[in-house]
């Protein structure tokens, strides 16, 4: 633990019609829900305005892929968001395996007794907060950031 970088992070949960944000503390002991973004073009500055109110440092967007590792439909998806979030933000943007947090985050919704239709409006948030926490464990348990920083490129 002596090598987490201290701070705050926002993970992202990039989806088709929505974008669930969620936030940790400066310790990085807890994720939590943020917000559920509409997808339009308003999205990105959405985004980048959470991030300047949570003062986050850095940003995890989650990569889709399939259980073999590979790329799925929606993988460009997320690296064109997670690249346009790093050219308006100017933050460290990394892409984060993100495997089953949905699968986690429907099933954790189902487990407190929420019915699916009940749970659209906040399975992106929730999905968010797997991916992040996962995240804050890799950090944690290795000493190296997670994921794979997307190169910064002006807007």
């Amino acid at each position: 633990m002596s090598d987490f970088r201290r701070g705050t992070r926002l993970g992202v949960d990039v989806g088709k019609a929505r974008v669930g944000v969620a936030k940790c503390d400066p310790d990085g002991l807890l994720a939590t829900p943020v917000e559920t973004v509409p997808r339009d073009e308003a999205t990105v500055a959405r985004i980048v305005a959470l991030a300047d109110e949570h003062s986050a440092f850095e940003l995890y967007v989650g990569l889709p892929l399939n259980l073999r590792g590979e790329d799925t439909p929606s993988t460009q998806d997320a690296r064109d968001v997670a690249a346009a979030l790093a050219a308006a933000s100017g933050l460290t943007v990394r892409l984060v395996d993100e495997r089953l947090s949905t699968v986690s985050a429907h099933a954790a919704l189902r487990s407190s007794g929420r019915s699916q239709r009940s749970s659209r409006s906040i399975v992106d948030q929730v999905a968010a907060v797997v991916l992040l926490q996962q995240a804050l464990d890799v950090e944690k348990s290795t000493g190296r950031p997670p994921g794979t920083p997307v190169p910064q490129e002006p807007a």
